[in-house]
């Protein structure tokens, strides 16, 4: 009777350890693909905005008014923060394969939600900074006498704006990422 029951015991821990592995692998390849739309959504925000500028005329063609992305340190630090994570995603894609092909590892996983959770930071903080600088663009600030220069140029704040798009959606991204792995994690 002893014996019957380890088969049976033994037998139902290869099925549970076959289904979580099952569940890991599906993690995983779920991991892979946010990873692509994550690098899809940040190297966007990063050649967007980087690409960024509008001239206006002013009373005559030789002065002219020019706006670029880099005029703004914000605009800057986002789009080497949008760059640096769109670079880190690509370096994570083999470590993501690694994870479909061998479900089971524990140690690559860790160091993974520790990077994630550092890009994550990173990205928000390029994000954020960007974010405030569009809105002081778009409504202006009376007090400090800022004026708003979106009714000049126009075809700028819109570029920078759906900049901003991307990269938020890199972010929440990178909370399901992070998420999805500590799931994975807590599986074994």
């Amino acid at each position: 009777m002893k014996g019957g029951s380890a088969i049976e015991n033994g037998e139902a821990s290869r099925a549970a350890t076959a289904r979580a592995g099952g569940v890991n692998r599906g993690l995983s390849i779920f991991d892979f693909i946010l990873r692509l739309v994550a690098l899809i959504g940040t190297l966007g925000s990063a050649i967007s905005m980087g690409t960024t500028d509008e001239t206006l005329p002013f009373f005559t063609q030789f002065i002219r008014f020019k706006a670029e992305y880099n005029d703004l340190p914000s605009f800057t630090f986002f789009v080497i923060a949008n760059s640096i994570v769109a670079a880190y995603l690509v370096l994570t894609l083999p470590l993501s394969i690694f994870h479909i092909v061998r479900s089971g590892s524990r140690v690559s996983r860790i160091i993974l939600i520790l990077l994630d959770a550092a890009m994550l930071a990173l990205l928000t903080a390029g994000a954020s900074a960007a974010a405030a600088i569009v809105y002081l663009a778009h409504k202006g600030n009376a007090r400090a006498n800022w004026f708003a220069i979106c009714q000049q140029f126009n075809s700028f704040c819109e570029r920078i704006s759906g900049s901003l798009i991307g990269s938020f959606g890199g972010i929440v991204v990178f909370i399901l990422l992070i998420f999805l792995s500590s799931v994975a994690l807590s599986r074994r």
